[in-house]
């Protein structure tokens, strides 16, 4: 009299499905397999709303921490900096699982901290010793995990993943440097405003209205991360009205890259793991693994300033 339940309903038409699969040879399964859509990830908003506060918090902080370094007093903005940098380091060693994790991250710490050194002492700033302890702490990485064993397996791998790490933490460094050049600290507060706002807007909009959906297994909709990346542009320009050496113009164009970069590697990572879930991979830690995304935004958005301060204000 009454419908079976939904899980019972599944069972009885996946029988037929099932028996047909054993009659087929190995060439039509993997036809069959191939025709299988995949599942369907549902947006979770009250995660895309701690995301969202959590892309704000690390915004704020590092611009107001900005605010607080000078010629005698950048050694705070080094210690705001390697906070970021650890938490970048956790949360992305223990998203992508590089074989050899632990000596990966104590090599990442190390780098970290050597980036850091390397941007407040010298006497002239610039990204040549930023640059040296990248390629010093890479290369200490690979080979300490070749040493135990770890990456013989999985080289490609452990290559990409070593890789990003050392550039991730490095990249975060060149906002130290970035305060010691002629109108660098407001070009901090314009593309990291523009980073902020972009990731926070986007996350909103995917908390209310997650549509068209960008992929069945990615829980992103297209009309936040393009509303995001628009409303990271306007705020920019707000600043360029305000921030001496800045025009409206130019502060949109800064701020548009910083924008798009940091949605578009927000987005990367939602991708990224939902790959490693259809291959079948353990999921990771759940802080860890939604942490990843703000900061892999803000990781890129960091060499995105440096450069556009070069080429433009200087």
């Amino acid at each position: 009299m009454f419908p079976a339940p939904e899980d019972q309903r599944q069972d009885r038409r996946s029988r037929p499905d099932r028996q047909r699969e054993r009659e087929l040879p190995p060439e039509d399964l993997d036809e069959l397999d191939d025709d299988m859509e995949p599942p369907f990830v549902p947006v979770r908003r009250l995660l895309s709303l701690f995301i969202a506060g959590f892309s704000a918090m690390l915004g704020v902080g590092l611009i107001f921490g900005a605010q607080t370094s000078g010629p005698n007093a950048r050694m705070s903005y080094a210690v705001v900096i390697f906070g970021v940098q650890v938490l970048f380091l956790l949360a992305w060693t223990m998203a992508m699982r590089p074989p050899g994790m632990k000596i990966v991250a104590g090599a990442g710490v190390l780098t970290a901290l050597a980036a850091d050194i390397a941007a407040v002492y010298p006497d002239v700033a610039g990204l040549g010793p930023l640059a040296l302890a990248a390629v010093i702490g890479f290369v200490a990485a690979f080979v300490g995990q070749m040493i135990t064993g770890e990456v013989r397996m999985r080289v490609t791998e452990s290559l990409g993943a070593t890789l990003l790490v050392v550039i991730g933490v490095v990249s975060f460094a060149t906002l130290i440097v970035l305060t010691r050049i002629p109108k660098g600290t407001q070009a901090i507060v314009v593309c990291l405003t523009a980073t902020g706002v972009a990731l926070l807007v986007a996350r909103l909009l995917d908390t209310v209205a997650p549509v068209p959906r960008i992929a069945a297994q990615v829980p992103r909709g297209s009309l936040g991360v393009v509303v995001g990346a628009c409303a990271g542009t306007i705020a920019a320009t707000i600043w360029g009205s305000y921030l001496v050496g800045f025009d409206p113009k130019e502060a949109a164009f800064i701020g548009l890259a910083a924008a798009g970069a940091a949605v578009l590697a927000d987005l990367a990572v939602g991708f990224a793991e939902a790959g490693r879930e259809l291959a079948g991979d353990a999921p990771t830690m759940w802080l860890a693994r939604h942490m990843q995304g703000p900061l892999g935004g803000f990781a890129l958005a960091a060499p995105v300033a440096y450069a556009i301060s070069a080429i433009f204000l200087t």
